[in-house]
């Protein structure tokens, strides 16, 4: 064991989006600070960042049914799109900040426009999506949203979707120019590599493999190098757990009260990929339908055009399963040792109330390839096996904790638990996710680092002009943030009359 014991100011575990958000935060409000990054894979952004393992929408709310709920009165909630949509337009306004102070160089290598639809078939949902798109577009947040519920229409819209379709029911769809695919993975490795040029200190093959207090309150940890299997010791006033799914057993060993009782239930995804030019050529759209019956939120079925290495490709799914893993490179064990006495009751209890997820997960599971596809025949009516492939998603840990709806509540969303006096805070859950990351970063330092808040504004302000406003109440600032972020990010192909400056 190596006696090497270093000191600095924060330490983030995990080389993914939310740490290089956080990280990038950080040393644009305190340059001085010394900031170290653990990460047990070879390089930035291979696990639940990466652009093969996420779907890459840039989640805005603009074509996800699931934000938007029908009551018993048959009015639409569109609270939750709001606040999803206000929450990447952080995102939007920090990646524009960093373009034009030369933090990133080419913003096309993980950002493009790609137009967001949602579509759906039968009377009842084409019901749903017309008061959805009347709700939605009397928002300036969603300004541009067109609804069709002629076939003609969605030709022009979706003509590998619409190709060969037989209708037997009414459809309809809306389309949103605005949209776009985010290369998460790429992002994730631009931020590193411009934290590295400032100093920070990115160590690889490092896995951080337990925690502890120190009598003046900093953290100390206990690191290992996976290559030479020598453990370093390393302590910081402030740490994140930003580690995807490992970060709710290393929130564990902390050991403070505020992560006392809460689980983690892993979901896994899969993907059929295409990508032969000929038939990704007649799809440029990202379409989310509505999820099965049972299916949790995340498991949406989605037509994406998705742009890798500036190649595009499509990819239909997220056909969901069961991995006892928490990560897609964990351990078989990582479910059965996040049991722990505090969260005991409260993961039994989820099991109980969960029966028709479980259900819905093993079916997923049993899938062949070609009951896959028939699933992705309800898009596109006209794919052949030979031109899908099936590619493995990241894994998905969502939250489980004992809430005001009962025991054992399965939590669909991101969420911060931070320590009382904020020196550590760890990030659990999935989707929205990456697409929020400034956000959630900004709520990570909200939280832990109020003394500073007050003196940090203005900076924020300047690099986030939405800091502390809504813009859905402001629809002059929108405008602007629209297209200064569509000219810093080379989202030119958003039609002009929809952000009227």
């Amino acid at each position: 064991m190596s006696n090497q014991q270093t000191k600095t100011d924060v330490i983030l575990i995990g080389a993914g989006i939310m740490s290089a958000t956080l990280g990038s935060l950080l040393k644009e409000l305190v340059p001085e600070w010394e900031i170290t990054v653990f990460e047990r894979r070879a390089g930035a952004g291979e696990e639940s960042s990466n652009e093969w393992n996420n779907a890459g929408t840039g989640h805005s709310s603009l074509c996800e049914l699931n934000y938007t709920t029908e009551g018993p009165d048959g009015s639409i909630d569109i609270s939750k799109a709001i606040k999803v949509n206000e929450e990447y337009q952080f995102s939007k306004q920090f990646w524009s900040y960093l373009v034009n102070s030369k933090r990133i160089q080419d913003p096309q290598e993980f950002i493009v426009p790609v137009p967001h639809m949602s579509f759906v078939q039968g009377q009842k949902d084409v019901m749903f999506l017309q008061k959805r798109f009347e709700a939605l577009s009397k928002n300036p947040l969603f300004q541009g949203m067109e609804f069709s519920d002629d076939p003609g229409q969605l030709k022009k819209w979706i003509p590998l979707m619409m190709k060969n379709r037989t209708l037997t029911q009414p459809i309809a769809a809306t389309k949103i120019e605005s949209g776009t695919d985010v290369n998460f993975g790429a992002l994730t490795r631009i931020l590193f590599d411009h934290l590295k040029s400032n100093n920070a200190h990115i160590r690889f093959k490092h896995q951080v493999e337990d925690l502890k207090r120190t009598k003046d309150g900093s953290w100390e940890l206990q690191v290992r190098n996976v290559d030479s299997g020598s453990v370093e010791r390393h302590t910081a006033r402030f740490v994140f757990i930003g580690g995807g799914g490992g970060s709710l057993h290393l929130l564990q060993k902390s050991g403070i009260p505020e992560g006392r009782g809460i689980g983690g239930f892993p979901v896994s995804g899969l993907f059929m990929v295409c990508q032969k030019p000929d038939i990704v050529a007649q799809h440029h759209a990202k379409v989310y339908g509505k999820a099965a019956v049972g299916a949790p939120p995340m498991s949406v079925p989605h037509l994406d055009t998705r742009v890798i290495d500036k190649k595009e490709s499509l990819f239909f799914g997220p056909f969901a399963g069961f991995s006892p893993k928490f990560l897609k490179f964990g351990s078989m064990f990582d479910l059965i040792t996040s049991v722990k006495p505090d969260n005991l009751v409260t993961m039994l209890a989820a099991g109980a109330k969960n029966f028709q997820l479980t259900k819905y997960l093993i079916g997923q599971v049993m899938l062949s390839k070609e009951q896959r596809m028939e699933a992705l025949r309800d898009f596109v009516p006209d794919a052949k096996s030979e031109d899908w492939e099936l590619v493995v998603a990241g894994q998905r840990v969502q939250i489980i904790k004992d809430t005001a709806a009962g025991k054992g509540t399965l939590q669909f969303g991101t969420e911060v638990i931070s320590s009382a006096d904020g020196s550590i805070a760890a990030l659990l859950g999935a989707s929205p996710g990456a697409s929020t990351a400034v956000s959630v970063m900004l709520e990570v330092i909200s939280k832990c680092f109020p003394q500073h808040l007050k003196a940090w504004e203005p900076k924020i302000k300047q690099m986030i002009p939405s800091y502390g406003l809504s813009l859905s109440a402001n629809s002059e600032l929108l405008n602007e943030i629209h297209t200064s972020a569509a000219q810093s990010l080379g989202l030119t192909t958003v039609a002009a009359e929809n952000f009227p400056i």
